[in-house]
């Protein structure tokens, strides 16, 4: 369309530049901003991130909401000390709600046991995703956060072709190939004509209890520089941190009060 301004996620038009038509959130749900947080790989905090950067938005007065898009490996609940069971109006699943007031939904609100393994096949998991951000009444919502599996494959490619992304939320840590990863989230994320807004390295360094010094226990990563190369300048760190672990482990990620990721989520509102 010639008056196409590439961002699908407020245009109401079906046309080929759209490709896949996104889904809505159903008339009981105002979804504000929606932002996928993803991975190259496994084990680097992203779903601690993910939390963080909701609790950061509730504490900045923003009516903030997590969709757990890991199906087969869900840990937010865990991360908020969520161990209910969905519910529903009548109509639409009811998501959690945390003490700060922030809206989950993960798979194992719909779990007989947190334990229970969800052994499914690519297909039903992009169904289930999809699911959730259309049949949970999310009443109003300033900003959504996607908690999305690592790597590329079935799960962050439904969130990034069917529901209205506005950007994405690359998470790293400093031992890996970072120039290669954020380049394939990149090539991805121009796939889906969706922005890259900001980058998390997570596990950075390491402050010494006696000294005060920062170690950098994998070296100093160029992660920030890879990302200013794409024309990302957003970016923020996360040392090893005793305190935060504990708090994920106890289901009290709330009470974090370092702010690690206050600046940036406050960019992103």
């Amino acid at each position: 369309m010639a008056d196409c301004e590439k961002n699908c996620s407020s245009c109401d038009k079906n046309c080929k530049e759209r490709g896949i038509p996104k889904e809505r959130p159903n008339e009981r749900s105002r979804i504000g901003k929606i932002y996928a947080v993803v991975s190259g790989k496994g084990g680097v905090g992203k779903s601690s991130v993910t939390s963080l950067l909701a609790v950061c938005a509730a504490k900045a007065g923003k009516r903030a909401a997590v969709l757990d898009a890991d199906i087969t490996g869900p840990s937010i609940p865990k991360a908020f000390g969520v161990t209910e069971k969905a519910t529903d109006d009548g109509k639409y699943i009811m998501p959690a709600v945390t003490k700060l007031g922030i809206k989950i939904m993960s798979v194992n609100m719909l779990l007989e046991s947190d334990d229970s393994p969800v052994v499914l096949r690519g297909p039903i998991i992009a169904g289930t995703v999809k699911q959730f951000f259309t049949d949970v009444n999310w009443g109003d919502v300033d900003c959504m956060f996607v908690d999305c599996p690592p790597g590329t494959g079935d799960v962050p490619l439904t969130v990034f072709q069917s529901l209205p992304i506005d950007g994405i939320i690359v998470v790293a840590s400093p031992q890996e190939l970072v120039a290669l990863i954020v380049e394939k989230a990149v090539k991805m994320a121009e796939m889906m004509n969706i922005p890259i807004v900001g980058g998390v390295e997570n596990m950075s360094y390491f402050i010494c209890d006696k000294c005060g010094e920062k170690h950098y226990l994998f070296g100093k990563s160029n992660f920030g520089q890879t990302l200013k190369a794409r024309g990302v300048n957003d970016f923020a760190t996360i040392p090893f941190d005793k305190a935060l672990a504990n708090l994920c482990d106890r289901g009290a990620i709330e009470d974090e009060t370092q702010g690690y990721l206050k600046d940036f989520t406050k960019k992103l509102l």
